[in-house]
């Protein structure tokens, strides 16, 4: 990942992190990008605090915008395939794992609806109670499996019980972050 500075060559909205404040990052402002993953961009500001800009404002950063993942239907692939696919491409944007591999994703249920479409219903949790990007992240989720083709409705839930614990995260999880215990 890049370390030097680039400087945004539009305005666009971004996300604070961790309080998840909606902001607005100004053309010629020097941000460094810290993560590039599922189609985001975690930046750090000149004045030190981290951000989220989305995929769609990607070519502010004078990078590509990432083709959605959904765009491409692979062959041989079920629904339920394709859904968890999907999750593995949302990233906590302080954190370079997954949400699956953290051990965010509680369940996934789909169900037939009457038009031959069907209902994605994602049940998931945050690494903490009142955690400000359970928002965005849940955003994220929506847009994305609404994005799929067969998909007519998706639900997303997120529940703080059980809570999460660091336990939930995979050995891949934890090797990215150095929690070992």
């Amino acid at each position: 990942m890049k370390s030097e500075p680039v400087k945004l060559t539009r305005d666009c909205q971004a996300t604070a992190i961790p309080g998840g404040e909606q902001i607005e990052l100004r053309q010629g402002d020097s941000v460094i990008i810290s993560q590039a993953l599922g189609g985001t961009f975690t930046v750090m500001t000149e004045e030190g605090y981290l951000a989220r800009i989305a995929a769609s404002d990607a070519d502010a950063l004078g990078q590509e915008v990432p083709r959605p993942a959904a765009a491409v239907e692979e062959e041989g692939l079920t629904l339920e395939d394709r859904v968890r696919a999907e999750l593995k491409s949302v990233y906590d944007p302080e954190i370079p794992v997954d949400i699956v591999e953290l051990g965010l994703i509680y369940g996934v249920e789909i169900a037939s609806l009457p038009d031959g479409q069907s209902k994605v219903h994602v049940t998931m949790t945050m690494t903490a109670p009142g955690c400000g990007m359970g928002d965005v992240i849940r955003d994220e989720v929506l847009d994305k499996l609404r994005a799929l083709p067969g998909v007519g409705e998706v639900k997303v839930e997120i529940v703080l019980d059980p809570p999460w614990e660091p336990s939930r995260m995979s050995e891949a999880a934890r090797l990215a972050t150095g929690m070992y215990w």
